[in-house]
C-alpha cells in the first residue's frame, strides 16, 4: 500500500534532457525536490543552479512554491494511477550585482544625445 502512495516524477530541463523518474512521498517539500535536482544537474553544463532559489518548478502551468509539499501542490487534472508526472525546470536568470547595475545606469545617463534644429 505504501508504494501506491508514492508520486513518480521526472524533471524536464530547458535543453530537453530529463532527470528521473524517481518516486517521492506526498509529504516531500518542493525545496527538497529542487535540492535533488541541483545534486543531479548535468555536470557538463557550467551554468547550473547553485541554490533552490535559482530554480523554478512548473507543474501544469503553475509555479510551485518552496514551502509547499507535493500533496499541497499537486493538481488532480490529468493524473492517472501509475503515470509519471513531468515537471518543467526553469533556471532563473542571474540577478545583476548592484555595482554593475549602477555603472549601467550611470553610463546610460552620460550617453544621452540631443538634437538642435536651426
Amino acid at each position: 500500500m505504501a508504494g501506491e502512495d508514492l508520486i513518480e516524477l521526472k524533471f524536464r530541463l530547458a535543453d530537453g534532457t530529463d532527470i528521473g523518474p524517481t518516486k517521492y512521498a506526498p509529504a516531500t517539500s518542493v525545496a527538497t525536490l529542487k535540492e535533488k535536482i541541483i545534486s543531479q544537474w548535468p555536470k557538463d553544463n557550467e551554468n547550473g543552479p547553485k541554490t533552490v532559489n535559482d530554480l523554478k518548478l512548473i507543474n501544469a502551468g503553475k509555479i510551485l512554491e518552496n514551502n509547499r509539499t507535493l500533496a499541497e501542490s499537486r493538481l488532480p487534472v490529468g493524473e492517472l494511477p501509475g503515470a509519471v508526472i513531468t515537471m518543467h525546470v526553469v533556471l532563473r536568470p542571474p540577478m545583476p550585482d548592484k555595482i554593475s547595475d549602477k555603472l549601467r545606469k550611470d553610463s546610460a545617463k552620460k550617453t544621452g544625445c540631443s538634437c538642435s534644429i536651426l
